[in-house]
């Protein structure tokens, strides 16, 4: 294709693009840079245009390109990277105390609950969770598998239950 045949082309399609840009960015001044940066690298790669193509889409495409490399770019540029210390608490310092109060009595109050388990369901439920497996605990207190599983079932119900009565609507299940 020659520059004339190129240049009375794009020409044509100037106002089609000219409004595409205006689409993408909803700005008239980021659409007539738009539209001049597409112009400018669509006549600068006139070589790379392949006759016979679709010379509009062959544009378009160059315009949407430019568009999202510079949407990402902006994107990129306004990501603020912060690297200072996240202390929650306003003039507390670097030195930060917990205090693990709320969790201790829930703990003691949790291990209350189980032991007031009948030892039928209690047992078989301590044994689980320290980590034996079902078997290892059917073995070990010669009971039938299934009834070991429906003791641990038990005495996870109990708990929740003993759970719910302590702390009423407050508790998660």
């Amino acid at each position: 294709m020659s520059t004339i045949e190129f240049n009375t082309q794009f020409d044509s399609l100037s106002h089609l693009l000219q409004a595409f840009a205006y689409n993408l960015t909803k700005n008239f001044e980021d659409a007539k840079d738009l539209f001049q940066e597409t112009a400018f690298r669509a006549i600068s790669n006139k070589d790379k245009f392949r006759p016979g193509t679709n010379f509009k889409a062959w544009l378009f495409t160059i315009m949407k390109n430019i568009f999202i490399n510079n949407y990402r770019r902006k994107v990129k540029a306004n990501t603020i990277i912060d690297s200072t210390e996240n202390n929650y608490y306003i003039n507390s310092g670097k030195n930060t105390i917990n205090n693990g109060a709320e969790s201790n009595i829930m703990y003691q109050e949790l291990n209350r609950m189980i032991d007031e388990l009948d030892d039928g369901i209690r047992i078989p439920f301590e044994m689980y969770y320290e980590g034996f497996k079902y078997q290892e605990i059917a073995d070990d207190l010669d009971l039938p598998l299934g009834t070991v599983k429906s003791r641990i079932f038990f005495a996870r119900k109990a708990l929740k239950a003993a759970i719910h009565n302590q702390y009423g609507a407050d508790a998660r299940s």
